[in-house]
């Protein structure tokens, strides 16, 4: 939807990542109030005083009336009945743990894209099925959206996805505004796994280009990611959909090809030949990708043909040699 205003509410925002600050921008330009929970008080203190994060997103000015900043995890998420997860999928499950009394009747919307380790489920599914969180409270929210583009104002387009349409509207509505075009949704679980399985396949397209394949291999590897990641879906929740979206091919194109794709990066020092504990050194990030294979895997459990999944998870986990294993790949793909 074009953007229009939403009354004015409060909302719990939990993550200071780059995908986090973005979203308390969006939130906070749209007039609402945003408690926002950061764990480095010395990070906060910057924020109060220059108005941004100095660790992400270094040059976006923050709209500080609007937001209180803590430390302290369950004051935050107490002070709204609204919650956004914006926290690493592999760091997120402690925090849950820790706020789990305090969730009962939020909503909750995840910005979060991978899997959560203790589980092997995506945050949705595992709020529901972990936490015993209501699937009506539980909404995703899908791209193509890198925050660095958010960041600067370039239009991007975001799908809000609850089972209930209503509530997918209103969080909609809170969310466009003159560079964010929004979406309302149902197909939570789709969305997710698509956002899920797209790290992956970018790691696939960076462990490509590391290797010097170029632009025409790549274009036909990522031909053949939309079609695994159709019969994944598909083969794990058996439910028809069409994925030629923006919330499921949106967001692979953009995150197997932009150069802000940190997990398209991860691939590439991967493919040049850098180990998996020197490519995490050198990117300071995390590379949600790199613990979503193992759990696509996992979940796979030979069902479906995921030759790509395979050929990732292979070199990173197996540590079998890139070269040697995308030489089988391009055998493999059409």
């Amino acid at each position: 939807m074009k953007s229009h205003k939403s009354t004015p509410t409060t909302i719990s925002v939990l993550g200071g990542g780059s995908w986090g600050t973005a979203l308390v921008k969006i939130l906070t330009d749209n007039g609402h109030r945003v408690f926002w929970y950061i764990r480095d008080a010395a990070v906060i203190t910057h924020i109060e005083q220059k108005q941004t994060n100095p660790n992400y997103l270094p040059k976006l000015k923050l709209s500080t009336e609007r937001l209180e900043l803590s430390t302290n995890l369950k004051w935050i998420v107490a002070q709204s009945q609204n919650l956004l997860l914006a926290i690493p999928s592999a760091f997120i499950g402690p925090v849950l743990e820790k706020i789990q009394p305090q969730l009962k009747n939020k909503v909750v919307l995840s910005a979060v894209k991978g899997i959560v380790p203790t589980s092997e489920l995506v945050v949705g599914e595992h709020l529901e099925k972990h936490l015993q969180i209501p699937k009506k409270n539980i909404g995703v929210i899908g791209g193509p959206s890198h925050a660095e583009e958010v960041a600067r104002k370039k239009l991007s387009y975001l799908t809000l996805a609850f089972s209930s349409k209503k509530q997918a509207q209103l969080w909609a509505e809170r969310l466009a505004c003159d560079y964010i075009r929004t979406k309302a949704a149902t197909d939570t679980i789709g969305i997710e796994y698509a956002a899920m399985l797209k790290n992956i396949y970018a790691l696939a397209a960076g462990i490509a280009s590391g290797l010097g394949y170029g632009d025409n291999f790549n274009s036909v590897l990522i031909c053949q990611a939309v079609r695994e990641m159709k019969r994944f879906i598909r083969t794990i929740y058996g439910k028809k959909r069409n994925i030629n979206h923006a919330a499921y091919l949106g967001d692979l194109l953009v995150t197997a090809f932009s150069q802000h794709s940190r997990n398209r990066n991860f691939g590439e020092w991967i493919g040049k030949g850098y180990s998996v504990a020197m490519t995490q050194d050198k990117l300071k990030m995390v590379a949600e990708g790199f613990y979503a294979v193992a759990s696509a895997v996992q979940l796979n459990k030979g069902r479906t043909d995921i030759a790509i999944i395979e050929a990732v998870y292979a070199i990173l986990y197996l540590e079998q040699d890139p070269k040697e294993t995308f030489e089988k790949l391009a055998n493999e793909i059409s």
